[in-house]
């Protein structure tokens, strides 16, 4: 029996334990239920101010708490949505969240914010949830949710003092990107009326604009819009004229590049603030413009300046309750570049949109006085919205409007065996007065280059100095080359800048000699000397090494920004050694069975060298040729050209297009 009786014990203390646990269990559960209701509802709202679809938060708001503070649903979505709407908020992020330990329905997190005048952060909120079935939560909300010292009918009031962004003007104070009136297409909503004429008059505006119907459609969806409100569709530099009934035109402020295609790579252009931008950088307002390429985006914080500004909470008197961010407007930075209008019109217009690029320096100071690169693109369509016909055409391009090739680099050509027959003269292994017997147009160093050998163009026997840049023999200039050794063409090479990196707001790599520290072959190192090879040299940093010419063998680093210090590297060449090349280099002007000749009907006291670095695959194939010109005053020294002609054809040259842009540089750099 007294076994019978503990075991009874025993039995109900177990149930009774069970029953506890359970039941601890059960709340347990429910707490856990509750709290994943309570973050739950929180990170909806925080969702929902994110994406601004204020139109949801009726289902996550308490509509108790609503009726004491005389609120509906709907007020509140519309009160969210003026007021995010008038400060520009974007990018709205709750962080550090966190549920009170005793009253568990009772809740504070910090929020962030991007706006019209910049980030507001740190804002310090606090809030409850109410909790029904244990596993269903709304939030209690009071309009210190908008912002934590909102209360009744506070109103939250913004006042914008836009800065100018920069101008970016050339070395005689022209406009090169500009702030300036532009035109703005857009509806406004109540004047396109309803149904089938809301229907027409949208077809006829996308049909005039080239604006997709759906993506009208989509502007004047969007939250913020209502029927008397503007809504913007397209930007246009020149006024629109036969507009369509239901289209408005407005005047605004915006960018524009008075030289359009002519100087797009270099500029660059501006473009609408994303929020893309304003994850990268929090700073940025969320109105406004960024530089999207070019010098644009070099330069954009300073360019940009800052909006000046305040928003604040007004109590329903007017009265300025608190400050939620205010700014002193700064002006963006002016930047005055070395380019010359007129020279960098004229660079591209001798281009006429074939594939190729001019550089335009000043020797003496390094100034770039134009940088082309063409075919090219309009930046104010890109700047104002650009129609997706105009982006297809240019995307679609083969010739590739969007690249820089004053940046881009190439074998030089021929335009190389300056720097090669400089070399040779300085280290003593070429003679200027040694005529060299060379026969016929192909020549081997031996068998051991099997079937591939050195071709020049004119079969001319024997071969000095001069005559061999008269001629640009490639045989002469890789025999020259071999003779001097590696070692030393590569102690010569290295004097210039290989290997550097420019100090230029423009992306370029390093020049380069070859793919690795060693020429791995003898016939790889004759390539080079003459101008081929694995050799890859910008225009620009072409330019950059034969400013050593007009300089005496001194090296002059190129300089875009005016007031930036010229640098240069004394002692690349010798004066002596310079001189020769000097005088050559005249002599291929003006001999006439020289072929820099053309130049002479111009009558100006000229040096030049033209080169064709020939891309192929095999040895006896026709590769894509691409023509080099170099020419500068050899009397005053006042311009140097490098010119590129990308696969140049039908007859079209770096030399045979030369002419009016030399005389525009003769008449009018002083």
């Amino acid at each position: 029996m007294k076994n019978k009786k503990n075991l009874a014990i025993a039995s109900g203390i177990a149930i009774v334990v069970l029953a506890v646990g359970g039941y601890l269990f059960y709340q347990h559960q429910r707490e856990v239920k509750a709290q994943n209701a309570r973050e739950d509802v929180i990170n909806k709202f925080a969702s929902i101010l994110n994406k601004q679809d204020f139109e949801d938060l009726s289902g996550i708001l308490d509509k108790d708490s609503l009726k004491k503070i005389d609120f509906s649903a709907d007020e509140v979505a519309e009160k969210y949505k003026n007021v995010y709407v008038g400060i520009s908020a974007s990018n709205v992020k709750i962080n550090d969240l966190k549920f009170d330990k005793k009253n568990k329905d009772s809740f504070t997190y910090n929020l962030k914010m991007s706006t019209s005048l910049g980030q507001i952060k740190d804002l310090k909120y606090s809030g409850q949830v109410t909790v029904t079935d244990g596993k269903h939560a709304k939030i209690n909300w009071t309009p210190s949710l908008i912002f934590p010292k909102m209360s009744g009918k506070d109103k939250v009031s913004i006042s914008i003092n836009q800065a100018e962004r920069g101008t970016i003007y050339d070395r005689n104070n022209q406009p090169l990107a500009v702030n300036s009136t532009l035109y703005q297409l857009g509806v406004v909503p109540e004047s396109l009326g309803e149904g089938e004429e809301k229907s027409k008059k949208i077809a006829e505006i996308s049909s005039k604009y080239d604006i997709p119907v759906k993506n009208i459609e989509s502007a004047i969806g969007q939250s913020w819009v209502q029927p008397q409100y503007f809504v913007p569709l397209k930007t246009y530099s020149v006024e629109p004229t036969d507009v369509p009934k239901g289209a408005t035109i407005t005047k605004v402020d915006g960018r524009y590049y008075p030289l359009k295609e002519a100087a797009a790579q270099l500029i660059g252009y501006v473009g609408q603030i994303t929020k893309e931008d304003i994850d990268k950088n929090p700073a940025l307002s969320s109105e406004g413009v960024i530089g999207r390429t070019g010098l644009e985006m070099t330069y954009d914080k300073e360019l940009r300046g800052k909006d000046g500004g305040k928003i604040s909470i007004l109590d329903e008197n007017g009265e300025e309750k608190e400050i939620l961010i205010e700014n002193k407007r700064e002006n963006g930075q002016d930047f005055k570049l070395t380019i010359d209008s007129g020279v960098q019109e004229t660079a591209f217009k001798t281009l006429d949109n074939s594939p190729g690029s001019s550089v335009v320096t000043e020797p003496k100071t390094g100034d770039l006085l134009a940088l082309v690169s063409s075919p090219s693109f309009d930046p104010n369509k890109f700047a104002t919205g650009i129609s997706s016909e105009d982006y297809k055409k240019y995307s679609e391009n083969e010739d590739l409007p969007f690249i820089s090739r004053f940046a881009t680099g190439y074998a030089p050509g021929s335009t190389f065996k300056t720097i090669t027959g400089v070399i040779g003269l300085d280290n003593g292994t070429i003679n200027p007065d040694e005529a060299i017997e060379i026969d016929g147009l192909k020549w081997q160093k031996d068998n051991s280059w099997g079937s591939y050998q050195v071709t020049r163009v004119q079969d001319h026997s024997p071969v000095d100095l001069k005559q061999a840049y008269m001629y640009s023999d490639n045989i002469y200039f890789a025999k020259a080359g071999l003779k001097m050794g590696e070692d030393k063409f590569r102690a010569g090479l290295n004097k210039f800048i290989f290997g550097e990196e420019l100090d230029l707001p423009i992306a370029m790599n390093p020049a380069q000699i070859s793919n690795g520290d060693k020429f791995d072959s003898e016939i790889l190192f004759a390539d080079t000397a003459y101008g081929q090879g694995q050799l890859l040299i910008s225009p620009i940093e072409q330019a950059t090494m034969y400013s050593i010419f007009p300089n005496n063998g001194t090296l002059v680093y190129p300089k875009l920004l005016l007031d930036a210090k010229t640098k240069t590297k004394a002692n690349v060449a010798s004066e002596k050694s310079v001189a020769i090349i000097n005088q050559d280099l005249q002599s291929v002007v003006k001999e006439p069975s020289a072929y820099g000749y053309p130049l002479d009907i111009l009558g100006y006291p000229l040096a030049a060298k033209t080169g064709t670095a020939e891309i192929k695959m095999k040895q006896d194939e026709k590769g894509k040729e691409n023509s080099f010109l170099l020419v500068y005053d050899a009397q005053d020294q006042k311009y140097l050209v490098v010119t590129l002609f990308e696969g140049s054809k039908n007859g079209v040259t770096a030399i045979s297009t030369a002419n009016n842009l030399v005389s525009y540089l003769h008449d009018n750099i002083k």
